[in-house]
């Protein structure tokens, strides 16, 4: 699978991220990188940082092991690119960022919508996990949806699921068979 994340929403979703931001831009996103590359090294998957400004960063783009990041050209956002390769990927992506526009959009174009605070959360669980025995998430309470089955969650959410569970594995393979059937 491949993540796609709005580098600074993120950061500024998280308290230690956006302490590190504000002694400077380049220590918030080396910060972030930082906790990306354990969970893109535990779950195998490609990590796409994508971050607003063009000659911000570095003089090119740059890929730190499994993490890569992006900048935004000029005139260009953020929000834009995170879209456009969500419609070039389509549904094999999880796309991370709290923005309801980005998220719809990319929801249209059948690729996993996830907020930055879920994101976050699942990713400091899964930091506190390597080594202990997986909790069943199948115990979680789930939102009621207004149609259907009403012990179901809506199919968007199961999708995000799915996808942030692929964050909680600690052995550096894919969840079991059954973590995909929920």
């Amino acid at each position: 699978m491949r993540w796609l994340i709005d580098g600074y929403n993120v950061i500024r979703r998280d308290a230690g991220l956006a302490s590190r931001e504000r002694e400077s831009l380049q220590a918030g996103r080396e910060a972030l990188l930082r906790l990306l590359a354990p969970a893109a090294q535990r779950s195998g998957d490609r990590f796409i940082v994508v971050f607003d400004g063009a000659g911000v960063g570095p003089a090119s783009d740059r890929s730190a092991g499994p993490v890569e990041t992006l900048f935004s050209r000029s005139g260009e956002t953020a929000d834009k690119v995170l879209i456009r390769l969500a419609a070039r990927a389509g549904a094999g992506v999880a796309v991370v960022s709290s923005d309801r526009a980005v998220r719809q959009a990319v929801a249209r174009v059948r690729a996993v919508a996830i907020t930055a605070d879920e994101f976050l959360s699942r990713i400091t669980q899964a930091r506190g996990r390597v080594g202990e025995v997986e909790k069943d998430e199948e115990a979680e309470q789930r939102p009621v949806p207004k149609r259907g089955n009403p012990r179901r969650a809506k199919k968007r959410d199961r999708r995000a699921q799915r996808a942030l569970t692929r964050l909680d594995t600690s052995s550096g393979r894919p969840p079991s068979a059954s973590a995909w059937r929920r």
